[in-house]
């Protein structure tokens, strides 16, 4: 059974983290799960005197757990939370966290900033996301959805490239999808067809791509037990799905990160671009 009982929300103190906190508060309450907010304390940098950041740490240590304490009150109210401050890199502390806990979901914003933030992805999130085993929401846009408005899931894309593990993501989506009764569809990019106006929704007569596409996709659905509405799109891969995820007013996009290094292998370019461009959040699994 599908379940989220663990959920890992990594904090910076800054607006996208509590923007990310918006996130993972349906979840949390929709599956009753677990939320544990982690601060990492670094050492400011490799030129600081290492004894001297040892000998700050309690003090750090401190006030980082005062803020924290705080820090998401609004977002998190109500849920089973535990607050954690740990020192070292916060993506290795992420990484060796989920593995001791057996984490289900980890939820935290892409760091890019200004203009060209789309382009960009924090080192931190970059790094969880090539480690981590499990899946992780992720975005440029988690901050702009207006702090008024209470996070929705009613419409979710899952994004296959037909290989190994697409068994798994449609699963996943499924699964989220009628926890929140979300219309789901299932979208396949195909490099070689041209930009259409319209979807490959039915065979194309005298092209056996989108057919052949169509029939594997059906295929998918009868092994996972889903019946998503299936789009097959033609052009570039991370521009035709983050075209179809913006038509359809995705709330969610779901992608793979396997380690299979496929088109939508673990965070190869595909991926990396997909999370840069996508006009919602990405779940990577």
């Amino acid at each position: 059974m599908f379940s989220l009982e663990k959920i890992l929300l990594p904090v910076d103190f800054s607006d996208r983290s509590a923007a990310a906190a918006r996130f993972a508060r349906p979840l949390a309450l929709r599956f009753h799960a677990n939320v544990t907010m982690l601060h990492a304390l670094s050492q400011p940098s490799y030129e600081f005197n290492t004894e001297a950041f040892g000998a700050m740490l309690p003090e750090r240590t401190e006030l980082a757990e005062d803020e924290l304490d705080s820090f998401g009150a609004a977002e998190l109210a109500g849920l089973h939370t535990r607050r954690l401050v740990v020192p070292g890199d916060p993506a290795l502390a992420i990484i060796e966290h989920i593995q001791q806990e057996k984490t289900d979901l980890i939820v935290m914003p892409t760091h890019g900033y200004g203009p060209f933030r789309r382009f960009i992805l924090g080192s931190t999130a970059a790094k969880v996301l090539h480690d981590a085993d499990c899946p992780v929401l992720t975005g440029t846009h988690l901050d702009e959805v207006p702090k008024k408005d209470d996070v929705e899931f009613n419409n979710i894309v899952c994004a296959v490239d037909l290989g190994p593990s697409s068994l798994r993501e449609l699963s996943w989506a499924a699964a989220l999808a009628n926890e929140f009764q979300a219309r789901l569809f299932l979208v396949h990019a195909i490099p070689s067809l041209p930009e259409a106006d319209g979807d490959y929704f039915l065979p194309v007569p005298g092209n056996p791509v989108p057919t052949a596409a169509l029939e594997r996709m059906a295929d998918l659905q009868k092994q996972a037990g889903t019946h998503a509405i299936p789009i097959v799109v033609g052009g570039e891969v991370i521009k035709s799905v983050a075209r179809q995820a913006r038509e359809l007013s995705a709330d969610l996009l779901v992608i793979g990160r396997s380690t299979s290094g496929t088109l939508l292998g673990r965070l190869r370019t595909q991926a990396y671009g997909l999370i840069r461009e996508s006009p919602c959040p990405v779940v990577s699994i």
